[in-house]
């Protein structure tokens, strides 16, 4: 009997000594996470952002160290940060919220959600809170304005690059860059081709193609957008609503008439399309 009760204390001073040990390396991981980023946070005043690529730079060169004394508790970390990168979101802290985006993606690349969510902050967030900070769009003119907006744009491209790096097979990354592109840099032809990158990925969702070829016939490219679409419509499967296969047809003749194509020359479905 005491033998087992023995036997019993060793196995569960073993479980708790484990238990202790994870939680050790996991607060560890947290202490490392709190250390690399106490000198970033400092890096720029509250109502500046950091310099274009010091985040990045300072996060390349720890991330080594970072990912060899965290191993497989990286995830945790990573969740961690991000967490705190939404409180100085929500706090508004342009820099602070940056740089814990980077640290987020360095310790973890692996969650697709921190690099689009965190694109979407330094392209469409930021750049609000840079004009509040300058004294706001009364007083900050149009021209800087315009300025700031492409900057973070453009941080925001180049962090989705980093991502994309990572995932490389992944449609999003594709889809994000182009509305990006579109709706903070309005450069339609790098969107156009953004979307057909999009399209040409396993998974990618219908719309990326439509808004290829609708992009193409704003541009006036309006032959390239009939081809695209007529080589569009056969692979649309038939029974999927999501497709938007009527939608895509009324286009092609939208388009035929625009471009005076004659009804013998004109695109014929193929019967159940």
């Amino acid at each position: 009997m005491w033998q087992c009760s023995a036997a019993w204390r060793a196995g569960s001073f073993t479980g708790v000594k484990s238990r202790v040990a994870i939680w050790g390396l996991v607060l560890g991981g947290l202490a490392l996470a709190g250390l690399l980023l106490r000198p970033l946070g400092n890096a720029a005043a509250p109502s500046d952002r950091l310099a274009p690529g010091v985040a990045t730079t300072s996060m390349s060169a720890a991330q080594g160290l970072t990912l060899g004394v965290l191993g497989g508790f990286r995830g945790i970390v990573a969740d961690f940060v991000w967490l705190r990168a939404y409180v100085v979101w929500e706090q508004r802290d342009a820099p602070k919220t940056e740089t814990l985006l980077n640290l987020a993606t360095t310790i973890d690349p692996r969650p697709v959600y921190f690099w689009l969510n965190g694109a979407r902050m330094l392209a469409y967030d930021l750049p609000g809170w840079r004009v509040a900070a300058a004294g706001g769009y009364d007083a900050v003119p149009a021209a800087w304005q315009r300025r700031i907006i492409t900057e973070q744009a453009q941080l925001a491209l180049t962090f989705l690059e980093r991502g994309r790096a990572q995932h490389p097979q992944d449609a999003a990354f594709w889809i994000e860059r182009a509305n990006i592109e579109l709706n903070r840099l309005h450069d339609r032809a790098a969107a156009a081709e953004s979307y057909r990158r999009a399209w040409s990925l396993p998974g990618a969702p219908y719309y990326a193609a439509r808004l290829h070829a609708q992009l193409l016939w704003q541009l006036g490219r309006r032959a390239e957008a009939y081809a695209w679409l007529t080589r569009l419509h056969p692979a649309l499967p038939a029974h999927d609503e999501s497709t938007a296969a009527n939608l895509v047809l009324a286009r092609i003749r939208t388009l035929e008439r625009e471009l005076k194509i004659p009804a013998d020359r004109a695109y014929r479905p193929a019967a159940g399309k």
